[in-house]
């Protein structure tokens, strides 16, 4: 399936080596919970996209790790925003604000979390979708 969506995404898409078994696996160590299944796909097909600016659209599965990681144990957010471990940020829109999947509910929507006020808005209703409205524009920043 994805090598049909990623060879069919609009725009300038600069595509990634597939990441590594072992990266993913680390992935999953680290969040203690499985990827969902299209991303998790996504990755082996491509270990991150970014558009012509160099944005990252899809990021790698280290950057996954660490960031998901990062939000999670941020004492500071912590007490300003609602948990983040129902969320599996995966990409940046480049304002501060994040998408991401949902962590633990077999769900396709991706979801915009906005860091300002701390909203989570759906935005499309998978992976290859979001990829193709992010790509032409239909997802606003």
């Amino acid at each position: 399936m994805w090598n049909v969506a990623v060879e069919a995404l609009p725009g300038a898409a600069v595509l990634q080596s597939p990441a590594p078994e072992s990266a993913l696996a680390d992935c999953v160590t680290v969040l203690g919970h499985s990827l969902p299944t299209d991303l998790s796909a996504l990755l082996r097909k491509t270990n991150g996209i970014e558009d012509e600016y160099g944005d990252g659209l899809v990021w790698s599965a280290e950057a996954i790790a660490t960031e998901n990681q990062r939000l999670r144990e941020d004492s500071d957010l912590a007490t300003l925003s609602m948990p983040f471990d129902p969320l599996l940020f995966f990409a940046d829109a480049g304002n501060g604000d994040l998408f991401a999947l949902l962590s633990t509910i077999d769900r396709p929507d991706v979801f915009v979390w906005d860091h300002e006020n701390d909203s989570r808005t759906w935005v499309a209703p998978n992976l290859a979708t979001y990829l193709d409205w992010r790509l032409t524009g239909r997802i606003e920043l």
